[in-house]
């Protein structure tokens, strides 16, 4: 077991920042400063003139929005950006969807100079989640804390993304991938997510049962360790706390807790707190995520649109870190899972890519749809009623590889939208 590490004498214990440098990296005040292009190129998506989908460079997105009433408007930030893989992906089809072609110090800083826009974006109250692979989500940990100051940092997050990997060779399968959650600052929304009881899990951990009331308990210290000067030092009925440690909670929270009958005394007077079951509020979800893979079966509805995310799992981090009626963005949309999510839960969304199959991808989720939108999926799976304000109006043929991003407005007819 390793031993702490001392000072170097005549220092203080303040930490010092980590930064990371490399070449090419811009300071604060010019990234905030650049210009972008006069974003008009976007159209509403389902609820009005509230929820909005960008097609273009999410870094000329991001400021646009800056500059035109969202500083500080944003909730909730979910990206799920390429991982610096150095490969192309392609949709169902084989057809091409983007290219993650970025590496090393280029990838760092095309991601930071979006990620500090996106904190001036945030809410004070906001929280973001950066979602990569073990590739790069070491490196971008120092970004954020770089970024959203490291006290700020909530949850490194392991998910399990994928069944075994059988063909994996001389190492272990690569199953996992890591989500980052920041808070703007201390003060943050946040719903403590739950997941139903097993009842076996449930019986492991809370093995007691109370005579009184019939509930289960399990019994925990409510001493810590370290020494106390304070309240949580002195002694409580007649007992102080074990050499080295001290009472968790002051002497009056203490009689608070045995008058409510959540104090239990052993044979040998030693006192533990009785913590009860909750069965119907069910078990904190911890960070640690196996119930939240990615597409792993033909059964199951997408978009076809590759890398797509599990979308109960962006519905999870959704009713956690925001409020009905908060906005929500993500400026990687993919194939809008976060923003189909956020719409079902009641939120308002901005959404924005640099792909045409995102494009596609996301309109037939709010027009075709898939089985979770039962509103909007009629038995014959004809055409749906949508609502789709385009500024400015220009006919474009999403077919169209070549149409420059400056000339671009999506306009599609309802029969278009039902052949994409």
């Amino acid at each position: 077991m390793a031993t702490g590490i001392l000072p170097k004498r005549g220092t203080s214990r303040r930490t010092n920042p980590v930064t990371v440098t490399y070449d090419g990296k811009l300071t604060t005040d010019e990234i905030l400063s650049a210009d972008y292009s006069d974003f008009s190129i976007y159209r509403t998506i389902n609820g009005g003139n509230e929820n909005h989908f960008f097609y273009g460079d999410n870094l000329d997105v991001l400021l646009y929005l800056l500059h035109h009433g969202y500083k500080e408007k944003i909730r909730l930030i979910y990206i799920d950006p390429p991982f610096a893989t150095a490969l192309n992906f392609v949709n169902r089809n084989q057809e091409h969807a983007y290219s993650d072609s970025l590496c090393g110090g280029e990838y760092v800083e095309f991601l930071r100079e979006r990620l500090i826009v996106m904190r001036e974006l945030l809410s004070a109250d906001g929280s973001i989640y950066l979602h990569l692979d073990g590739n790069m989500a070491f490196t971008m940990k120092l970004i954020m804390d770089e970024i959203f100051g490291q006290k700020n940092f909530r949850a490194f997050i392991t998910r399990k993304k994928c069944s075994t990997k059988n063909y994996t060779k001389n190492t272990y399968g690569n199953i996992s991938d890591y989500i980052m959650f920041y808070s703007k600052t201390g003060n943050y929304v946040w719903n403590r997510p739950y997941a139903p009881w097993e009842f076996d899990k449930m019986i492991e951990q809370y093995p007691c049962v109370d005579s009184k009331t019939g509930r289960r308990y399990k019994k925990v210290p409510v001493h810590a360790p370290g020494v106390r000067n304070g309240e949580t030092g002195k002694e409580w009925r007649g007992k102080l706390p074990p050499k080295g440690k001290h009472w968790q909670y002051t002497p009056k929270k203490l009689d608070e807790f045995d008058a409510a009958g959540q104090i239990y005394w052993s044979p040998t007077g030693n006192p533990r707190r009785m913590v009860f079951c909750e069965p119907d509020k069910g078990v904190p979800i911890q960070d640690i995520w196996l119930d939240y893979r990615d597409s792993i079966n033909q059964a199951q509805r997408t978009t076809g649109y590759p890398t797509e995310k599990n979308y109960d799992m962006l519905k999870m981090i959704i009713g956690a870190s925001s409020n009905q009626g908060d906005l929500v963005l993500d400026c990687f949309a993919g194939s809008g899972t976060s923003l189909g999510a956020a719409f079902e839960l009641g939120r308002t969304w901005i959404g924005a890519d640099h792909s045409l199959e995102s494009v596609r991808a996301v309109l037939k989720r709010f027009t075709i749809g898939l089985d979770i939108y039962g509103d909007y999926v009629s038995a014959n799976n004809k055409k749906k009623q949508f609502c789709l304000d385009i500024l400015p109006k220009c006919p474009f043929d999403l077919a169209s590889e070549q149409a420059s991003q400056n000339e671009l407005s999506f306009f599609l007819d309802q029969e278009e939208v039902m052949n994409l």
